[in-house]
């Protein structure tokens, strides 16, 4: 099926990065019908000619590709799989297109119910963030061999700069999963050189320009970490879809009995920053973390949330010395700026030498 400025194109998810790539898909020329939970969401799309469908399997009905960019696993599953999902609404031959950062079985799941009903899915997570979403500069992970991809190429290349086949259902899925552990731990690297300029009274921002151009540095570092320098923590990837993504990659580690301690330690510190209220901050605002509490408190945060009871649950013992993983004293706070965050609890599941981690990996949502 080659697609022409003919092909009809559903879209299901038009937030943070759904919106920018649909725009880019009607910008080509396609006939392009969009759902999404909320509408005012896809007002701007509309207005440039979009159409609305009230229900995913409306947009799906007479579309000839189909697109999703939706938040967590259970809604992939339930928007593709359900009674009325888009496996069975799709029409015959369909592409259907799942961009969302998800689950590789799921991805597997989906992509086998279709080809049983003669239509095709492959899973495509994407990666680039919300600047290469507005730019249509984003670097596509197919889960598929580049021959099965081939007849929506021209749509896929309408939104992106670099497209990797990664040879099969869920591979994809996996690939960006390995993308999503090593940004992380890179996050977690920068906000630990913020901190450790800051408390070592170095400038921290000619500090981090020189790190970024030695080999500590990292596109997280370049992009990001001005933007926690500057207090900027508007999302452009949020930390609530972070935390899932690396809950998804430590329970495949879990699954192929490897362990991944960096994914940990990010975990841990990302899962800490939903509980206190970040979950819809971009990521960059880990550096929060390390921040005093009204510091915190000014960007929306709330540490009395903090559930240190049950993070101290998923270990064998209890810390009882109080240590803060930082080092520097107080009750629990991530860079040992004083006290008041919760407890006893260590932020950022650095082993103790007792062996002690609070580790809390969760379900990935």
């Amino acid at each position: 099926m080659p697609t022409t400025h003919r092909t009809k194109v559903a879209f299901i998810g038009t937030g943070i990065m759904g919106a920018p790539i649909a725009g880019h898909i009607l910008d080509a020329g396609y006939d392009l019908t969009v759902n999404n939970r909320t509408k005012s969401k896809a007002e701007g799309l509309l207005a440039k000619g979009a159409h609305w469908a009230d229900t995913p399997a409306q947009a799906a009905a007479n579309a000839d590709v189909v697109f999703t960019m939706l938040g967590y696993p259970a809604d992939v599953e339930d928007v593709y799989l359900s009674t009325d999902g888009l496996v069975r609404a799709a029409k015959k031959g369909a592409y259907l297109v799942d961009l969302t950062t998800s689950s590789a079985q799921l991805a597997k799941d989906i992509h086998d119910a279709c080809e049983v009903e003669d239509k095709h899915a492959f899973d495509c997570p994407v990666t680039g963030g919300d600047t290469g979403a507005k730019a249509g500069t984003l670097t596509l992970i197919v889960g598929a061999k580049e021959s099965y991809a081939a007849p929506v190429l021209p749509i896929l290349q309408t939104f992106s700069d670099k497209i990797y086949y990664m040879g099969g259902a869920g591979k994809g899925q996996t690939a960006k999963l390995c993308n999503q552990v090593s940004l992380a731990v890179c996050m977690v690297g920068y906000a630990d050189a913020m901190a450790l300029a800051e408390q070592g009274g170095l400038d921290v921002a000619q500090t981090l320009d020189m790190v970024s151009h030695g080999m500590g540095g990292s596109v997280a570092m370049e992009r990001l970490a001005p933007k926690s320098l500057n207090g900027d923590y508007k999302p452009g990837f949020l930390v609530e879809h972070l935390r899932k993504d690396l809950g998804l990659a430590l329970a495949q580690a879990e699954d192929t009995d490897i362990t991944l301690p960096g994914a940990d330690t990010a975990y841990t510190l990302y899962d800490m920053l939903y509980q206190i209220g970040g979950a819809r901050l971009g990521t960059q605002a880990i550096s929060l973390l390390y921040q005093d509490e009204a510091t915190c408190t000014a960007a929306g945060l709330d540490w009395s949330k903090l559930d240190v009871e049950d993070l101290a649950n998923e270990d064998e013992k209890d810390d009882k010395d109080g240590h803060c993983c930082g080092g520097h004293g107080g009750d629990g706070c991530c860079g040992g700026h004083g006290e008041g965050h919760g407890g006893d609890g260590c932020c950022g599941g650095h082993h103790h030498e007792d062996g002690h981690c609070c580790h809390h990996h969760g379900d990935g949502e």
